[in-house]
């Protein structure tokens, strides 16, 4: 091994972000925000003061998730949160029971659109592929 070569050459620049707040967008698509405490070669996290925000148009809640862990293949984007912009966010908050209702009704919508389209398509003589998931996607 030589000299120059690093261990934590993939995830040497995470170091950089110690202690800095982040948000974190996950395999799933669940958005995480909070303070980086730990990483290691396979850039698994350690988020500190985690909560998990939910966007439906153009309001969010945060639900408090506490000091949470990530393993590193379910990062599929991760970047410093700006104070400023933080602070002035074209965004409306809600109690997390108001926007865990609205992701559910937008959910239901989509299931519902869904259904309309595989019977369009099914009148016609063509079949809807199936929905693949996050994980079938990797």
């Amino acid at each position: 091994m030589s000299s120059n070569t690093n261990p934590l050459a993939g995830t040497a620049h995470l170091l950089d972000e110690l202690d800095k707040k982040l948000m974190v967008l996950l395999r799933d698509g669940r958005t995480l925000i909070g303070y980086l405490r730990c990483v290691d070669q396979f850039a698994n996290l350690v988020l500190h003061k985690t909560i998990e925000r939910i966007h439906v148009g153009k309001e969010y809640g945060d639900i408090p998730r506490g000091i949470f862990i990530v393993r590193g293949e379910n990062v599929v984007l991760l970047g410093e949160i700006d104070k400023d912009k933080e602070e002035n966010l074209p965004l409306t908050e809600v109690s997390v029971d108001e926007i865990l209702d609205a992701q559910r009704r937008e959910q239901d919508a989509k299931i519902d659109q869904q259904k309309l389209l595989s019977k369009a398509l099914k009148e016609r003589g063509l079949n809807l592929l199936a929905d693949l998931g996050h994980d079938d996607m990797f």
